[in-house]
């Protein structure tokens, strides 16, 4: 487990002092973190040349092609909700710990799924 996710996890499970009204957004940016994290893990092992690229969005525009169309749409998806839940909005509530638990499972899920297209892609 990375820094990142062990970060989230604590955010989510445990009260911490001073964090009180900012955790959810918090957790969402570390959410997210980790998302890019896993998107470089994989580009750097399939295309480096992409991997070393800062910007996020060429990388998951180009996902589909290296790793598949479901992968690329719930990694985009992902990437999005997690950018939405840690900016604030106006008259909008912030994400409850039921839906930023459902966003780290689905982190998880799209993690290993990058994990194993990555491995498939190099061989």
């Amino acid at each position: 487990m990375s820094t990142y996710l062990a970060t989230a996890d604590r955010l989510l499970t445990t009260t911490v002092p001073g964090a009180r009204g900012t955790w959810p957004r918090a957790c969402a940016w570390l959410l997210r973190l980790e998302l890019e994290a896993a998107l470089d893990r994989f580009w750097a092992r399939v295309r480096p040349e992409i991997g070393v690229v800062r910007a996020q969005r060429p990388k998951l525009l180009m996902l589909s092609a290296y790793a598949g169309e479901e992968i690329a749409r719930r990694a985009g998806y992902l990437w999005w909700a997690l950018s939405r839940a840690g900016h604030h909005h106006r008259y909008e509530l912030g994400l409850t710990v039921g839906e930023l638990l459902r966003l780290r499972a689905e982190l998880v899920a799209v993690a290993e799924r990058l994990q194993a297209a990555a491995m498939a892609g190099s061989r």
